[in-house]
């Protein structure tokens, strides 16, 4: 009689599930790292000897002891919750009191429109110009490293974000002032990376099950990303690919640049996504436009950029005038 064939360790469960439900690498990466820290509180304890109350003493430990941000303390909560909800199939219930990190309200860092282009203005290629869509189309970093060629439409000047925060996509504008660059960017890559026959030697990565139904669809120019990294890396089936800038190239490539600008703010790369936003409302779009470009679900969301211009007080003014 053939012996059952063993379980599949956690991690393996895990990446599973995820994978099967479409979440980002990123999410992958974040939620996992929370497992594996809630295991190792309780002395590498399998979660299936656990419950809620040493869920709820993990997250109380964070915020008294560790005392992390708010929005720490929530996702370590969610990936948690994963875990049992859709991994492990047994629901954590009612978790009971925890100790939450209060969030104290604060308005976020915004510049001026010659303190953003003071900034723009000291970056070197492809970082220029991918700060320059942050500020110049509200994008974040993350959205702007992963933009594709066809993401780009020059006929009806909009720009699609795909699978942006929440996994959801979204349009927002094309500056105007940005076609020539992003022509010259889509040429040059065409040019650097095609081979004779058309398409591209390396195939760049591509998301989910679109690589196996979608063959030669990586090494098309339009899946091509905007800003390619000069490396090849594996990508979850072992193939050689090629992937996008990393994030943390740009966002150091921007911390120099603050620097160098002398600003005197604690600004990077979301800044420039900030400074979009309270752009638009000095110059008097609507919130609500503002909000889809955004992608914000919750306009109070978009709101805390009108307290930033001092909006926010129904046009009392001062009795000094």
């Amino acid at each position: 009689m053939d012996s059952p064939s063993p379980k599949p360790r956690l991690r393996d469960q895990f990446r599973a599930v995820i994978r099967v439900n479409h979440y980002s690498i990123r999410t992958e990466k974040s939620y996992w790292y929370w497992i594996r820290y809630f295991i190792r509180f309780h002395q590498m304890r399998h979660p299936l000897e656990l419950g809620p109350a040493e869920v709820n003493a993990f997250l109380s430990w964070l915020a008294t002891d560790r005392q992390v941000a708010a929005a720490t303390q929530n996702l370590a909560l969610n990936a948690i919750v994963f875990l049992y909800a859709r991994v492990l199939e047994h629901p954590l219930g009612d978790i009971g009191e925890t100790v939450r990190v209060k969030r104290p309200p604060r308005l976020p860092v915004v510049l001026t429109h010659a303190e953003a282009m003071s900034i723009i203005d000291r970056l070197a290629e492809p970082y220029k110009l991918m700060a320059s869509l942050m500020y110049g189309a509200g994008l974040r970093v993350v959205e702007t490293s992963r933009l594709r060629i066809k993401d780009i439409d020059f006929d009806r000047q909009i720009i699609t974000v795909r699978d942006g925060k929440g996994g959801k996509d979204r349009t927002t504008l094309l500056p105007t002032a940005l076609i020539q660059a992003l022509h010259h960017r889509n040429q040059r890559i065409f040019s650097d990376w095609k081979s004779q026959d058309g398409f591209f030697a390396v195939p760049v990565s591509l998301p989910f099950a679109l690589r196996r139904k979608y063959p030669s669809a990586s090494r098309s120019l339009e899946w091509q990303w905007l800003f390619p990294s000069n490396n090849i890396c594996l990508d979850e089936d072992g193939n050689s690919v090629r992937h996008h800038v990393h994030v943390s190239s740009i966002q150091r490539a921007v911390k120099i640049a603050v620097g160098e600008a002398g600003v005197g703010k604690p600004a990077g790369c979301h800044t420039f996504r900030h400074t979009f936003a309270t752009e638009l409302l000095r110059r008097g779009s609507d919130i609500r436009t503002v909000q889809t470009l955004l992608g914000h679900a919750d306009v109070r969301t978009t709101q805390i950029y009108t307290h930033v211009l001092g909006q926010g007080f129904a046009g009392v003014q001062s009795p000094l005038g």
